[in-house]
């Protein structure tokens, strides 16, 4: 890297560190200190990506992961360190496996991350750095340690050694009014967190789903039915711990992980809260042809960051279900006030849809407060749709909407507002043989979009010899001098 019109070292191996190269030297000093160095030049966004899928690769180890600055990952093992046979052998475990793909690390455990911080760069030597603190010995392990242990920038640690307060112990005893007047408030607040009087929170790379289950292979696996079974597995632990919670899963990832330190992932959605295994199953089964083991898959994660409340439900017969819905108050033909009153029905399909098409891209239709035949129903996204009112009571209204009134050629009118004799649509003449209306409908005026242009209609309900029936309307009296105007607008059953 290029600073002040020179070059110099951003980072060195052990080796280079070992003979006296350290980060921030200039490039031609350190070829001086060894003539048969090699050097590459910096690329910080190619840095960043793999920090970012080594921070990726930690999440089968814990989903609390995070990058720290331009060259470290935060690790939260809480709860999980006996999963891999305690501290020292998940810390083992980690720098074993990053070595293996030629990544030379250092880490610590601590009750803090400050303490881990220091500990990982200053403390023990450079081929190992696993010290691993027991609580509360921060204060002890990091007193010899040299202030920039503490995170603290280039200038306060100058500022510090012209004092004489070269390690972080020689902070412990000095008054923090004239520290905090002369450095601000950044000696003492990392001082505080490292040694844990100030808690550090720390952001996950990605949220920290509540449930999440994980199954670890003894020998990689490749095969699509064996990922298939552990994808089963991994269903029926989740689902068993979602019915203990009452909840129910909206969105599912898997992940999986190979021995080359790649991770893959699907995720699946469901219209409603599901706790089904074998339908989630399904659902997962045109996703996982699109996973590519590679070498093998070492381990499998599943997680289900969005849950929703889910009570059971008592099954019930058809018959039953019938009776119940006659017995109601509510008309049959009303909509239900959520997806997931029809769930047993409608519910799987929707989820398979979803899946395949998008949820976005699922609409059912739900009535709206109008008397308007037009603009009584809208699409709305089936995923968490509201019922809304029903059509008007006692007014009968067709099971088929054209998208728009077409016109027709009546046949042998009667006299004043009677419907016509028979009708013309399409080339196909219809007589009719009943007729009942009508019933005028004017359009809105105190809305803004009146839902259609002109003026009032006269409908009528109308049925030919054939037994078909209609929704003729004619265009009110007064709208025209001429001859009025008659169209078709839906169908009855």
């Amino acid at each position: 890297m290029e600073s002040r019109g020179r070059v110099v070292v951003t980072a060195a191996n052990v080796a280079a560190l070992a003979v006296g190269v350290t980060p921030g030297m200039a490039l031609a000093d350190a070829r001086a200190v060894s003539p048969g160095l090699a050097s590459l030049s910096a690329d910080f966004e190619a840095d960043a990506a793999l920090l970012d899928r080594i921070a990726a690769w930690c999440y089968r180890y814990t989903p609390w992961s995070a990058v720290e600055g331009q060259d470290g990952v935060w690790l939260d093992v809480t709860g999980c360190a006996h999963l891999f046979g305690g501290e020292a052998a998940l810390l083992e475990t980690l720098r074993t496996r990053l070595g293996g793909f030629g990544i030379e690390t250092r880490g610590a455990l601590a009750d803090t991350p400050g303490a881990a911080w220091a500990l990982s760069r200053y403390g023990g030597n450079h081929e190992g750095g696993g010290a691993i603190l027991p609580p509360g010995g921060a204060q002890a392990s990091l007193a010899g340690l040299p202030a920039a242990a503490l995170r603290l920038g280039p200038a306060t640690v100058a500022g510090l050694s012209r004092l004489g307060l070269k390690r972080v112990g020689d902070l412990y005893d000095m008054p923090r009014a004239p520290l905090t007047t002369r450095f601000g408030a950044e000696v003492t607040l990392r001082l505080d967190q490292a040694l844990g009087r100030l808690a550090e929170p720390i952001a996950p790379r990605r949220p920290v789903p509540r449930h999440r289950i994980r199954l670890v292979f003894p020998e990689a696996i490749g095969l699509a039915d064996d990922i298939a079974a552990g994808l089963r597995r991994l269903l029926h632990r989740l689902c068993e711990r979602l019915d203990r919670a009452g909840q129910g899963c909206r969105r599912l990832e898997l992940t999986l992980c190979r021995v080359d330190g790649s991770a893959q992932s699907v995720a699946i959605g469901t219209a409603g809260p599901a706790r089904d295994a074998v339908h989630l199953a399904r659902l997962f089964a045109e996703r996982l042809g699109h996973l590519d083991p590679g070498f093998g898959v070492e381990a499998m994660i599943l997680a289900a960051p969005v849950t929703e409340p889910l009570a059971p439900a008592q099954i019930e017969t058809f018959a039953a279900s019938r009776a119940k819905e006659a017995s109601s108050d509510v008309s049959p033909g009303a909509p239900p006030d959520a997806l997931t009153a029809i769930d047993p029905l409608l519910a799987p399909l929707l989820n398979k849809l979803g899946n395949r098409l998008g949820f976005d891209r699922l609409v059912v239709l739900r009535a709206r407060e109008s008397h308007l035949p037009d603009a009584a129903m809208r699409a709305v996204p089936a995923v968490g749709a509201k019922g809304g009112a029903a059509w008007p009571a006692g007014r009968a209204r067709p099971l088929r909407l054209l998208n728009r009134p077409e016109r027709v050629e009546t046949i042998a009118p009667l006299p004043d507002r009677a419907p016509p004799g028979a009708f013309l649509w399409r080339r196909v003449r219809r007589r009719l043989r009943a007729a009942e209306g009508p019933e005028r409908i004017s359009p809105e005026w105190w809305r803004a979009d009146p839902g259609w242009a002109g003026g009032a209609r006269d409908y009528w309900r109308v049925e030919d010899e054939a037994g078909d029936r209609f929704w003729l309307f004619r265009e009110a009296d007064g709208q025209r001098e001429a001859a009025p105007r008659w169209f078709l607008h839906g169908f009855f059953a």
